[in-house]
């Protein structure tokens, strides 16, 4: 049924960014750009509106900064996850190449 939330929802899937990341900061980028412009058709000084689009960057860059690093995060934290723990020491095997004396089964006994 058109217009309900499931409906969206799917439209939604099927057409997602393969980097949202990258779509969010186009938008601000957008926004840094419009906001000043916005501003001065409404009467606001140039410093005002200068202003405002720096600070508009600067939280654009910052909020860029934080998403791309729980990104990382969240990738390691997968990566991590998909490892399989390797013992308490960190040592793979049953124990045979630990430093015993005793002999093998391979080692002729006189």
């Amino acid at each position: 049924m058109p217009g309900t939330r499931d409906y969206a929802r799917e439209d939604a899937a099927e057409g997602a960014s393969p980097d949202p990341v990258s779509d969010v900061v186009r938008w601000a980028a957008f926004s840094c750009a419009l906001v000043p412009v916005v501003l001065l058709m409404c009467g606001q000084s140039f410093g005002g509106a200068a202003g405002t689009a720096a600070g508009l960057v600067a939280l654009t860059c910052a909020c860029h900064a934080l998403l791309r690093q729980s990104a990382r995060s969240a990738a390691r934290a997968v990566a991590e996850q998909s490892v399989p723990h390797r013992g308490r020491h960190g040592r793979t095997g049953g124990g045979s190449h630990r430093g015993a004396r005793h002999p093998g089964s391979g080692t002729p006994l006189d």
